[in-house]
């Protein structure tokens, strides 16, 4: 994956993002609101990813939309992101929208690295997730999740299960003792996309 950095690079907290060509283009109003919703230093990493249902998926499962099923070559993914994340001085942040913040999710589940995790309206509808969050908990201190409140109105029976999904998640970690929110956005899954990974962000640099 091509890595793009962005910031002050010596700054102690980095945050890490999976992003596709849609979210490459609007990184840098997305750090901009990031630095008034903070008075946090932070740098930012973006990891380009080449193909996003195969690079990010955790497992391969069938397509829910369209004909693209996803690869589940997560463990590819997050194993290059580990090599980038090896300074022991450093905070890492994990964060992302829609099927990175799904990734995110999965991967502070896998190592103890990301010591929070922005997870803005996330694909948490994936086949087996739930399943498997129970199963494997989160190793991020704290967590923060958003969904926008029409997300769950959709006639896609399977995305449609994405409320419930994010409700369960949001419990999972407070029963965990997990320092998390869970925020209600206006509007359906493409709508201020920048601005929500922004707030995700900003709330776990100060939480």
């Amino acid at each position: 994956m091509k890595v793009y950095e962005y910031g002050e690079l010596s700054s102690p907290i980095s945050l890490i993002q999976c992003v596709d060509e849609h979210d490459f283009s609007s990184l840098e109003s997305e750090i901009s609101l990031i630095k008034k919703l903070t008075d946090r230093d932070f740098s930012l990493t973006a990891f380009m990813t080449e193909d996003w249902n195969r690079d990010l998926s955790p497992w391969k499962a069938p397509p829910v939309f369209g004909k693209e099923g996803f690869g589940g070559e997560a463990e590819k993914t997050l194993k290059e992101i580990l090599e980038y994340c090896s300074n022991p001085d450093k905070t890492y942040i994990i964060g992302g929208y829609s099927l990175s913040a799904l990734f995110s999710l999965w991967a502070s589940c896998k190592t103890d690295v990301f010591k929070g995790t922005a997870s803005a309206s996330p694909s948490v509808w994936f086949p087996g997730f739930i399943t498997f969050l129970k199963e494997n908990p989160v190793k991020s201190r704290s967590v923060y999740l958003s969904l926008g409140d029409r997300e769950e109105k959709t006639r896609n029976p399977v995305m449609a299960t994405v409320g419930d999904c994010i409700r369960s998640c949001s419990d999972i970690f407070r029963q965990s003792g997990i320092t998390t929110t869970l925020e209600w956005n206006p509007g359906n899954h493409f709508q201020n996309a920048p601005e929500r990974t922004a707030r995700a962000f900003s709330w776990v640099l100060n939480n």
